[in-house]
């Protein structure tokens, strides 16, 4: 026998059936006391009742508007050239070296080349996204671009 063989005991008590009658214990009212929203059968409300609070349905719109993210939203690491300019010539420029570098926030997010600033060396970039502003300035400057993924 192993531990994840226990079980425990099963109740030697049996439920208490209440609403049999005054000489049951639990006879007339059953325990629910005399008037009230919970001494009437089917109480409690309907599904989507809050007791005051309001509900979720009608929060919806609220929270949309506060900037709701789609679940396939796809968020990028955004480097500009201007960060670039700690690589040496001829530097490969991948998510790896980027994140050694950490110039990255999160190495699971795809990188994206943003075109901000001048480069000077010329750098074989392979990343997830380039601009095309940012294309064009690696290109100038004597780099390649490739897209990966």
């Amino acid at each position: 026998m192993k531990l994840n063989d226990l079980k425990p005991n099963k109740p030697k008590k049996n439920r208490k059936r209440v609403g049999h009658g005054i000489s049951a214990g639990q006879g007339k009212t059953a325990g629910r006391g005399t008037k009230g929203q919970n001494s009437r059968a089917g109480s409690g409300g309907h599904l989507y009742r809050q007791g005051g609070q309001l509900p979720f349905f009608r929060r919806l719109p609220f929270v949309r508007g506060k900037g709701f993210t789609p679940p396939t939203e796809v968020e990028f690491n955004e480097v500009n050239l201007d960060q670039l300019t700690s690589f040496k010539a001829n530097a490969e420029v991948t998510p790896e070296t980027l994140d050694q570098a950490r110039l990255i926030r999160d190495p699971r997010n795809p990188v994206a080349i943003m075109g901000r600033g001048e480069l000077k060396t010329a750098l074989k970039v392979r990343v997830d996204r380039v601009t095309a502003s940012a294309k064009a300035k690696i290109e100038a400057a004597g780099g390649t671009v490739e897209l990966i993924g």
